[in-house]
């Protein structure tokens, strides 16, 4: 059977070309004898896996020298807790902005180790726009600013990266690699791996290297950026083959041109779809039109006692995994790198001929 479309939010889709390559190399890499799942993470052939990897992500998004480039595990969750742990330094507090529901568990987690300033939030808009950055409440004496450049679960995404007078923080999880990115306008940058990356189980943080060495006395060797920048992220066994899989990504993402290619290819998939919604009387989006995400579309039905006759028949049309977040209801289509611009077009003409039936 075909494979189906697979719209999932994270773990999201891989390219099929990367799940055939590994599935080929997957008893045998290579002729080593082994699969990646056997290796040793000291051996040679590991270790030309990772630097490989990691050398195609800075490619990609041009990260110079002055960069750490960090493979950890512990999912985007556990750096809610390794940014203050090793940013604070001598500061008592940091600067959040809060657009949606990862904004809120980064800041409650900050709050364990600092005073956490709230600069803006959009939660008295249910969270469906971008506060504006003239109103923002900026810190004097704040170590960072945090914010989340696209949330995920409500599909808000910031069109500007904000300038600010001190280190720049971002959880790219759900739009790292979707189109161009200046790495230097920021301090550290993080993503979690399963939606444009890889599977799951695989942190990227792209940390300047000056702010390394300044963790709290009190953090674990495991949350310091500065023990795994040093071990060149093998301080402990590292995720070796979730490393590999997103080295094939990278490897994939390349040969389509890179980033500047896939935002182009991006750009179509999400105005198809939102232009397809704003046409209908029958399906509607919640976000203020400026900060629609290009990469997680959620999207409501008129008749809300349809969503699981909907979700049902899309199931069996193959169409997988648009149930929106447990959180929020709805429905939400992930459109990642890895989602093709034929899936689109499938949903899309899946939409319209429920809302045919259904309208």
């Amino acid at each position: 059977m075909a494979r189906a479309y697979n719209f999932c939010a994270g773990p999201a889709a891989l390219p099929d070309d990367v799940l055939i390559q590994a599935q080929e190399e997957m008893s045998d890499w290579r002729g080593v004898g082994t699969s990646v799942m056997e290796m040793s993470h000291r051996s040679k052939e590991f270790v030309s896996i990772a630097n490989e990897a990691t050398q195609d992500f800075r490619d990609l998004l041009s990260i110079s020298d002055d960069y750490e480039v960090l493979f950890l595990q512990g999912g985007a969750s556990a750096q809610f807790s390794m940014i203050p742990l090793n940013l604070l330094g001598d500061h008592s507090s940091a600067d959040y902005v809060n657009t949606g529901q990862w904004s809120k568990k980064a800041i409650a987690e900050a709050k364990r180790y600092c005073d956490v300033n709230v600069v803006a939030s959009s939660e008295n808009e249910n969270f469906s726009t971008v506060p504006s950055f003239e109103q923002w409440n900026l810190s004097k004496n704040a170590a960072y600013l945090h914010y989340t450049p696209n949330e995920t679960i409500g599909g808000v995404e910031f069109d500007y990266i904000p300038e600010v007078d001190v280190p720049l923080v971002a959880d790219y999880s759900s739009s790292i690699l979707s189109g161009p990115l200046d790495v230097s306008k920021f301090g550290l940058i993080y993503a979690g791996a399963q939606k444009n990356i890889g599977p799951a189980g695989l942190t990227l943080v792209i940390v300047r290297k000056d702010l390394l060495g300044k963790a709290k006395d009190f953090t674990p060797a495991v949350f310091n950026y500065d023990v795994h920048a040093k071990a060149s992220s093998m301080n402990n066994t590292p995720p070796t083959y979730s490393w590999y899989l997103a080295g094939l990504v990278f490897k994939w993402l390349k040969k389509q041109g890179g980033v500047s290619a896939i935002a182009e290819v991006n750009k179509r998939k999400a105005s198809k779809l939102y232009s397809f919604i704003d046409e209908s009387g029958f399906y509607g989006n919640p976000v203020e039109p400026r900060y629609r995400s290009g990469m997680n579309v959620p999207f409501t039905l008129a008749d809300e006692a349809l969503e699981s006759v909907f979700l049902k028949k899309a199931d069996e049309a193959r169409l997988l995994n648009l149930a929106g977040h447990r959180s929020v209801g709805g429905m939400r289509a992930s459109i990642y790198n890895a989602v093709p611009e034929s899936a689109v077009d499938a949903l899309i003409g899946f939409m319209a001929n429920f809302e045919k039936e259904h309208g």
